[in-house]
């Protein structure tokens, strides 16, 4: 496999698939430049010596849509990489070719939203091929879509057998996810949060063979307390996996895993920022009312095993941190990750939520690593293969 520090990218062309998938204000203006940044050491490296294509996809566009247009983030790509980048208003055809056929090294060119063909998205051989006979490398720099077997992201690299490789992106994705998984400091925390059991009971049973601590929050919590016959109110609940819950608490027992739940939780009688709150114990909160956060003995708890752990990997808030009110156990949180990380801890914090609150508290340059891949992060530690490495791999 070829390693993009040491390849010579001297008069050659390189396709790279990067993820630009970005958030659009009303005025079609970048609000957040997270994963434009990241890819910004991959596209100046090759830009050095070679030329440098652009793909990506946008949004979730049905068929060309100029609301999904990736022009709209032209001015922020050139103004981030420090030149004027070019842009053509598809990704295969002859205008791409010409275009592309005039392409000088150090010169970059962003093709059209690949999802205005529904080839990208079935994986289609012949769109790949088309988008191959571009370039003379193909280099794969979208860890976020790397869990795709899109033409992109994956069947493309066919083309390529001998000149594929990783970006900077996803070879830091993998040493770091490598770091947690493979040659951990111990003790080794996982926090585990958001709404719902079911999509995360692959990754607990994974983590469950690996971790020495898993602390468990958000909304999935109520399951767990519901299972073993507590009172959550009107909390979030998945009844269907009440069984599952009790299986996940004998298996740490079993594994000798530290399983922490909240003891204390923040309540509120509506879901709405101004409503009236309280706080109980985890298992007796009042009919009519639901847990939006975690207590103050239960961030004292959480915080201590945190700044305890030489590895941690967080993935999803410990309530519904959008609303101010319901914020301070992710703030916490996110602190205790930021004092561990000044001892020594290595701290990966994956997956969209968890990311979005470390960005919102500006505490993104305080952690070891911030995952770009919230889906392909997930099911690589579910142990499943990523089709978008595994094709390069191969």
């Amino acid at each position: 496999m070829k390693n993009i520090t040491n390849f010579d990218f001297t008069n050659k062309k390189a396709i790279v698939r990067v993820d630009f998938n970005v958030p659009l204000n009303d005025k079609f203006e970048v609000t957040d430049d997270t994963r434009i940044v990241a890819a910004l050491p991959t596209i100046k490296k090759i830009a050095e010596t070679g030329a440098v294509i652009l793909m990506s996809h946008l949004g979730r566009p049905k068929g060309k849509d100029e609301k999904f247009s990736l022009k709209h983030i032209l001015p922020k790509l050139s103004e981030l990489v420090g030149k004027e980048v070019m842009f053509v208003n598809d990704c295969i055809g002859e205008e791409v070719k010409e275009k592309v056929a005039s392409l000088k090294n150090g010169d970059i060119l962003l093709l059209e939203n690949l999802r205005f063909y529904p080839e990208e998205k079935k994986g289609d051989r012949n769109f790949a091929k088309q988008l191959a006979e571009l370039a003379d490398v193909y280099v794969n720099d979208a860890f976020g879509t790397a869990h795709r077997a899109h033409a992109s992201t994956a069947i493309i690299a066919d083309f390529f057998p001998e000149n594929k490789m990783f970006g900077y992106v996803i070879e830091g994705e993998l040493e770091s996810l490598h770091k947690v998984l493979d040659e951990p400091k111990r003790p080794l925390t996982a926090i585990l949060g958001g709404a719902k059991v079911s999509s995360k009971i692959t990754v607990i049973e994974k983590l469950l063979e690996k971790v020495d601590n898993l602390i468990i929050a958000g909304g999935m919590t109520y399951t767990f307390v519901k299972a073993r016959g507590g009172k959550i109110g009107t909390s979030l609940v998945e009844d269907d996996y009440l069984d599952m819950a009790n299986n996940i608490v004998k298996k740490a027992k079993e594994l000798n895993v530290n399983l922490i739940l909240p003891v204390d939780i923040l309540n509120a009688d509506d879901f709405a920022p101004d409503a009236n709150t309280q706080v109980t114990p985890v298992d007796e909160i009042k009919d009519g009312w639901m847990g939006l956060d975690i207590g103050p003995k239960t961030i004292e708890i959480f915080k201590k095993v945190i700044t305890e752990s030489k590895t941690v990997i967080w993935n999803g808030p410990t309530g519904v941190f959008e609303m101010d009110k319901f914020a301070n156990g992710t703030i916490q949180v996110a602190n205790a990750l930021v004092d561990a990380t000044e001892k020594g801890c290595f701290t990966l914090i994956g997956g969209g939520d968890s990311v979005a609150a470390i960005k919102k508290y500006k505490l993104e340059n305080k952690v070891s690593y911030v995952s770009t891949g919230g889906g392909a992060m997930l099911e690589f530690l579910e142990g499943k293969a990523l089709p978008g490495i595994e094709a390069i791999r191969k």
